[in-house]
């Protein structure tokens, strides 16, 4: 049942902002850049510039077309508030995130559009609460975008044990995806030249990327990702089925995909009361039955 119905037109948009968006990540592999104190201090305010227009074009064009309506925008501010209220109390103990395990569940339950505006909008409103804005933040709205987008895409049948071991095995490795970009955001900006993790201005693709996968390995994803990946899992397992139960139940009782139809008030609605009574008589004005 999804909250945000993703149109051919907003297939289109979310494909164009997210090749943007990894264009953002990697270019270094590509042009050639030159190292310096500050990451990306320039680069980060363009990419708010873009970004964050997209993704308020988004909405306004799926606003217009009936895509999304004030129930799901409701729940989308609901859940990025619940989201942007629980970060801060895991962000930055051992790796340990308490924001991802419910932008994976409810861009499981409300769609991949949903889960898009959601991953954006959780990590704004948390730096906003935290005062952690800085040139990261378009960064991590970027990925958190993407760990919701990939939600909403996973098979629809599932349910049960099954569903859950599969959103666990998903938010596993979507915690370790979010430290693998949020390592390549400034990775060539932040190590220090000659030693074997740093970045190589126009270096072969190979052998730079040999060099960050190594400055992955020994920086982060033993510790920091490691720490993201088991929260993640672990809470997704323990409270999982409780979210899932209640999240579909506030999407069933605000029907994002019942249609609105419009009729004369004289039509018997199929499989009313009226119709399951059948024929009834009528009984001519002026004449009345007297008992025989």
């Amino acid at each position: 049942m999804s909250a945000l119905r993703v149109a051919p037109r907003t297939a289109v948009i979310l494909t164009l902002a997210s090749a943007a968006a990894l264009a953002t990540f990697t270019w270094p592999f590509f042009v050639p850049a030159q190292p310096e104190t500050m990451a990306r201090t320039t680069e980060a305010p363009l990419v708010f510039l873009v970004v964050l227009p997209v993704l308020l074009a988004l909405v306004l064009a799926e606003l217009s077309s009936g895509g999304i309506d004030s129930k799901a925008l409701a729940m989308l501010g609901v859940l990025a508030a619940v989201n942007a209220a629980l970060r801060p109390l895991g962000a930055g103990t051992a790796g340990i995130e308490t924001v991802f395990f419910l932008l994976v569940l409810a861009g499981r339950v409300f769609g991949p559009g949903f889960g898009f505006l959601l991953g954006a909008v959780s990590l704004f409103a948390s730096a906003l609460l935290t005062a952690g804005v800085g040139p990261w933040l378009p960064f991590q709205m970027l990925a958190a975008s993407w760990i919701g987008l990939g939600a909403g895409l996973l098979p629809g049948r599932l349910r049960g044990r099954a569903e859950i071991a599969v959103l666990a095995g998903y938010g596993t490795i979507a915690a370790y995806g979010y430290g693998l970009l949020m390592n390549l955001w400034f990775w060539p900006f932040s190590v220090g030249a000659d030693t074997q993790l740093s970045y190589l201005a126009g270096a072969p693709v190979l052998e730079n990327l040999h060099r960050f996968a190594v400055f992955t390995a020994v920086t982060s994803t033993f510790g920091w990702d490691t720490g993201r990946a088991v929260t993640t899992a672990i809470a997704i397992v323990l409270v999982g089925p409780a979210v899932l139960a209640a999240l579909r139940r506030a999407a069933r009782r605000a029907a994002f995909d019942a249609p609105v139809t419009f009729g004369r008030a004289d039509e018997t609605v199929p499989g009313s009361s009226m119709e399951r009574a059948g024929p009834q008589r009528s009984v001519r004005p002026g004449r009345s039955r007297r008992p025989g």
